[in-house]
């Protein structure tokens, strides 16, 4: 059995592949400081809730906290006897090129993001994660990752209003009723939610230009589905996009024998 583990900046997600479908995916924040036994206790109770027991003999793992990869390794090496395989790391194959400045540094979500991307879709790609950062990555023809954009993500965006105004408050995200907000609180939602949707369909429509080929929108993360509600800003929706990055990436390196 399979473990991907896709450590972002504020959650990481452990997802169990039985080489046909996902048995069970779990999330947990993202602390640099939590220990392989810390994960390992975590992870086992949950999968016991689950009635899953932790029988994996391989793990691949992308991460952009690179604090946190070093107790990813240790609790592959000592819990499920393995040495994983790490996105962005030499010994690691991707089955695409990236083609981006020399000495250029890809985060490895946005590099899982575009194999998949490809393996589902094809190539004149751009995919919309909305994550702590809002990112655009552009897939060419061929299925090569050749760069993109990176906005502030949502909840960044209004924390950091909220933090820098002290009359304003903390708020969630969420479709305001109207533009014109009659107050405090719907003003901010009104800002965000219609500057986002400004955003994506900005940039969107400049990539498209710039590439000269038609393009189409992949969005994941979970407040993509809150943006396509009122504009047709995607042409689909995979909420598991990073997920089956890395099952593909896997896959690819065992056929290439790398594992």
């Amino acid at each position: 059995m399979l473990l991907a583990i896709d450590c972002g900046n504020t959650n990481t997600v452990f997802s169990l592949w039985d080489g046909e479908k996902f048995l069970c995916t779990l999330r947990t924040s993202t602390e640099h400081t939590r220990t392989a036994d810390q994960y390992f206790v975590w992870l086992t109770t949950l999968l016991q809730h689950h009635k899953i027991k932790l029988d994996v003999d391989a793990v691949i793992i992308s991460s952009t906290v690179p604090r946190v990869v070093w107790n990813l390794r240790v609790f592959a090496d000592r819990y499920c006897g393995c040495r994983p395989l790490v996105v962005g790391k030499p010994d690691c194959l991707l089955p695409v090129d990236v083609r981006v400045d020399a000495d250029t540094q890809v985060g490895s979500d946005r590099l899982v993001n575009t194999v998949a991307g490809f393996d589902l879709y094809g190539g004149d790609l751009i995919l919309v994660d909305f994550g702590t950062a809002t990112t655009f990555d552009v897939v060419d023809t061929d299925g090569a990752y050749i760069g993109g954009a990176i906005a502030p993500g949502v909840n960044l965006s209004l924390e950091a209003l909220h933090k820098a105004a002290a009359a304003l408050p903390h708020v969630d995200i969420s479709k305001p009723q109207a533009v014109i907000g009659t107050n405090t609180v719907a003003c901010m939602q009104s800002g965000v939610f219609w500057g986002y949707v400004g955003l994506v369909r900005e940039i969107c429509t400049r990539i498209k230009a710039e590439h000269g080929r038609d393009m189409k929108v992949i969005s994941t993360g979970g407040l993509a589905p809150l943006f396509q509600q009122t504009e047709a800003l995607f042409d689909h929706f995979e909420d598991d996009l990073t997920m089956h990055g890395l099952i593909v990436i896997y896959n690819h390196n065992i056929e290439q024998g790398n594992t």
